[in-house]
């Protein structure tokens, strides 16, 4: 029996062995790659977060790294110069 308490919120009863079972619609819908799921465990409770391919293309060219890498030996040359 699911008990729904406020917008977004169910009452769930959990097994014997730990388990209970992700409501239908939120598995449809963000489980629709993938069938992992992040357990987060926080003091008092647990965030389970499903598991989802990242895009890091959207992050390309947002660095600036001060200076122009287009000769990228040159760069790692100068860049661990600096460093050391």
């Amino acid at each position: 029996m699911v008990i729904k308490v406020a917008y977004g919120v169910e009452k769930k009863k959990v097994d014997e062995q730990g388990r209970f079972v992700l409501p239908s619609d939120w598995r449809m819908e963000e489980l629709k790659e993938n069938n992992e799921v992040f357990v987060i465990k926080g003091k008092g409770y647990l965030k389970i977060v499903p598991k989802k391919k990242v895009d890091l293309t959207k992050f390309f060219d947002t660095a600036d790294l001060g200076r122009n890498i287009e000769d990228w030996t040159e760069f790692e040359r100068r860049f661990y110069n600096e460093v050391s």
